[in-house]
């Protein structure tokens, strides 16, 4: 039994995900890439960094906090050099906390407390263009999180539509 060749758009180049088992994790012959989160919370957490958002986005986390915009950008955003983030909490043992980045200390799991509105940053990981430049990209950052190669199987095209919604 052969296996199915991924289907590509017209003048659409193939890409490293695109082919079967793209990680060599598996030899199964399937194509694309395992993702289910874990709530680790590493995405979260770690050095510090920045999670971007537009404006759009500041008004729907307002909302969900009951909060004016402003008194949103003020209580939990910062600029960077890259443009407004969302603020940071230092953690012992853990690094820099997203500001709305919750744990529950029984079962070690992490959550958001603006999940419902959270910025596309954090909808699309791990999708990024930065993590999907090559295997070699994917398979360094897997290493700190545990839901990459694990769980749902997402297809090429899902992965670039994801991919392509923001820049990072």
């Amino acid at each position: 039994m052969s296996t199915p060749k991924p289907k590509s758009k017209p003048g659409q180049s193939q890409e490293w995900f695109d082919k079967p088992d793209p990680t060599g994790s598996t030899d199964t012959g399937e194509v694309g890439l395992r993702f289910t989160c874990t709530q680790c919370g590493n995405c979260c957490t770690g050095p510090t960094g920045f999670v971007l958002f537009t404006d759009v986005e500041a008004s729907a986390i307002a909302a969900d906090l009951k909060i004016s915009k402003e008194e949103f950008y003020e209580k939990h955003t910062r600029d960077t050099l890259v443009g407004r983030s969302l603020k940071e909490i230092e953690v012992e043992g853990f690094g820099y906390d997203c500001v709305f980045l919750t744990r529950d200390e029984k079962t070690g799991k992490t959550g958001c407390s603006v999940y419902q509105s959270r910025p596309e940053q954090c909808r699309t990981w791990p999708f990024w263009k930065s993590n999907l430049v090559g295997k070699r990209a994917w398979r360094e950052e897997s290493r700190g999180c545990p839901g990459m190669n694990q769980g749902e199987l997402h297809p090429p095209e899902h992965i670039r539509i994801t991919r392509d919604r923001v820049e990072i």
